[in-house]
């Protein structure tokens, strides 16, 4: 009985004797790369710190303070009264120096040291405790119709002279007229159509007698010199 062969299988490489490909090794998996501890800490400091940094910022540009401002007209020498003062929230410059509203009740009373401008910021050396009347000073009312004052210029504080005028009767004299250094302390309204208006002066009291009788006759101008205040 015959034995029948298997047969083999077809030689994969080519011919007998040939070798066969060479096999491709497979890619090699990437390594993950690992992220040191501290690098990671420190990214997160910096970051907080950057936030911190940027709140810190907000929070003192947006900060605002309650000041005082100026509601309406207050000439110089005048009394600050509480209905000329107004407050006002604001984002305070280091450069600005205004008066904080918990302070209002210390400037009230208080005399304007220059003229105030509704709608300003009022700074500390914008008001005095100090009056215009000063130590051995008199206080004289000058009624005087528009031709005997300025129409402008006269505020508390002003420097000006008390010029004597000669009668309606008498002749101009070649010599200078006499003159009273003063200092006006209030500016009254026209009492009536015909703009009378007191003014309050101050002089020194040797003064006060010889001024008051001038200015009981009408025979009185005031006259304000150049440079004798803003």
């Amino acid at each position: 009985m015959s034995r029948t062969k298997t047969a083999a299988p077809p030689h994969q490489g080519g011919a007998p004797g040939t070798p066969g490909p060479t096999p491709v090794a497979p890619p090699r998996a990437l390594k993950q790369r690992r992220r040191r501890p501290a690098l990671i800490a420190l990214s997160l400091a910096l970051t907080a710190v950057g936030g911190l940094s940027g709140a810190l910022l907000f929070t003192a540009t947006g900060e605002r303070t309650d000041v005082l401002a100026v509601s309406h007209e207050v000439a110089a020498g005048e009394v600050i009264e509480d209905g000329d003062l107004t407050e006002v929230s604001i984002s305070l410059d280091p450069a600005l120096k205004p008066v904080k509203a918990a302070d209002r009740g210390s400037v009230v009373g208080k005399r304007a040291a220059v003229a105030l401008t509704p709608g300003a910021l009022l700074a500390r050396d914008q008001y005095t405790a100090t009056s215009l009347l000063k130590q051995g000073d008199t206080l004289v009312g000058v009624a005087t119709k528009p031709s005997q004052r300025p129409t402008s210029g006269l505020f508390p504080g002003r420097k000006v002279l008390i010029v004597s005028t000669p009668g309606e009767n008498d002749e101009a004299a070649d010599a200078p007229p006499q003159t009273i250094a003063a200092t006006v302390v209030a500016v009254g309204d026209p009492a009536d159509a015909t703009g009378v208006a007191t003014i309050d002066v101050a002089v020194p009291a040797t003064d006060g007698p010889a001024l008051a009788a001038r200015a009981a006759t009408g025979r009185v101008a005031i006259v304000v010199k150049s440079g004798s205040g803003s």
